[in-house]
C-alpha cells in the first residue's frame, strides 16, 4: 500500500468479544479531505482513536505521517489536531479565552495573530468576548475548529462534526473545511451524512467494521451497475410494493415521497413497464425518471451484496 499522510493496513480491534474493525485497509493522501461514513456502530470513532494514538491495534498497523501515534505519541499530538464529536470546550471561558487555552497547552508563542485569522475566517470575530456556553450549535463547532486548528497541525480529524447542527451551518462548517483544505492541511472527517461524503476526494464505506467500498464518490456511484429510476406517486408504500414485484428490479428504497427502483440492466423499456403496472393497480404516478445513483444507493446495494 502507497505511503500517505495516514496509512491502516489490516487493522483489526476489538472491545471483548465486539469487533469494532475487522481488517480494515485505507490510505489517505497528503492534502486530502478523506472520509469515513457509515452508520452508528461502523467503526468510525473507533478509527479515530487508533488514528490518534488513543488505543493501541489488535492487529495490522496504523502509521500517521510515518509514524505510529502510539509510540510516537508526543510527535502526533504536534501534527495532528483532532475534533470529537461533542462539545468540549471551556463553556465559561470567551471565545478568545478557548483558543488561548489550546495554544498555550501546545506550546505556541505569539498565537495572536493566528487567532484573529481563525476568528476571521470561521466568523467569530464579533463574537470573541461571549462565553462559550453562550453560542449555537453552529458557533461551538467553528469554535472547536478554531481551537484544533491554532497550533497549525498538517492533519486534523473531525469525528461527526456537523451532527446536531442545523443545515446552515453544517454548509457554512464545509465551507470552511474546503478553505483549510486549499492550505494543504490533511483533513479525515468521520460522517453518518452521505450528502456529505460528496464533498471528499475520497471516501470509504464502513459497514461492522468492515470497509465495503473505497474509492472516489463519482467512482463509486459508476460502480453501481444497471440504472436508478426515481419514482414519485400518491402512495409510495404501494409504489414501492408493486416495483418490487417488477421483473429486474433488484432493489427498492424509500427516501421519504420518493422511491428509488434499481434496474439490473439498463433496460429503456423497464420504466415504461413499471409506469403500466402503476397505472394498472390505480396509482397515480407524478414523476418517473431515470436518475444517476447515489452514494446512498451505492452504499445500499454494497450492504447487500
Amino acid at each position: 500500500m502507497t505511503e500517505g499522510a495516514i496509512v491502516l493496513e489490516n487493522v483489526t480491534k476489538r472491545y471483548g468479544t465486539a469487533t469494532a474493525l475487522d481488517g480494515a485497509s485505507l490510505t489517505v493522501a497528503d492534502g486530502q479531505m478523506f472520509g469515513l461514513i457509515g452508520p452508528d456502530g461502523a467503526g468510525k470513532t473507533t478509527a479515530i482513536r487508533l488514528i490518534c494514538g488513543l488505543l493501541h491495534t489488535d492487529g495490522g498497523t496504523v502509521r500517521v505521517l510515518g509514524h505510529n501515534p502510539v509510540r510516537d505519541h508526543a510527535v502526533m499530538t504536534r501534527s495532528i489536531g483532532y475534533l470529537s464529536q461533542r462539545f468540549s470546550l471551556y463553556g465559561d471561558l470567551s471565545i478568545d479565552e478557548n483558543i488561548a487555552f489550546f495554544a498555550e497547552i501546545h506550546g505556541v508563542r505569539s498565537y495572536q495573530a493566528r487567532r484573529t485569522r481563525l476568528l476571521e475566517l470561521t466568523g467569530l470575530a464579533p463574537f470573541r468576548d461571549r462565553l462559550a456556553e453562550r453560542l449555537s450549535g453552529g458557533m461551538k463547532q467553528k469554535l472547536a475548529l478554531a481551537c484544533t486548528l491554532v497550533h497549525e497541525p498538517r492533519v486534523i480529524v473531525l469525528d461527526e462534526p456537523t451532527t446536531g447542527v442545523d443545515p446552515v451551518s453544517r454548509r457554512e462548517f464545509w465551507k470552511l473545511l474546503s478553505e483549510f483544505l486549499e492550505q494543504g492541511i490533511t483533513i479525515l472527517v468521520s460522517t453518518p451524512y452521505l450528502d456529505e461524503a460528496e464533498r471528499c476526494g475520497r471516501v470509504a464505506l464502513l459497514h461492522e467494521g468492515r470497509v465495503l467500498a473505497l474509492d472516489t464518490p463519482d467512482a463509486l456511484r459508476a460502480s453501481l451497475p444497471g440504472s436508478i429510476v426515481e419514482l414519485i406517486a400518491n402512495d409510495q408504500v404501494r409504489a414501492a410494493a408493486i416495483a418490487h414485484a417488477e421483473a429486474g428490479v433488484a432493489d427498492v428504497q424509500v427516501f421519504g415521497e420518493r422511491v428509488h427502483v434499481r434496474f439490473l440492466d439498463r433496460d429503456r423499456e423497464a420504466s415504461a413497464r413499471l409506469r403500466t403496472s402503476l397505472t394498472a393497480a390505480g396509482l397515480v404516478v407524478r414523476s418517473l425518471r431515470e436518475v444517476p445513483p447515489s452514494l446512498e444507493d451505492v452504499f445500499i446495494a454494497r450492504l447487500q451484496e
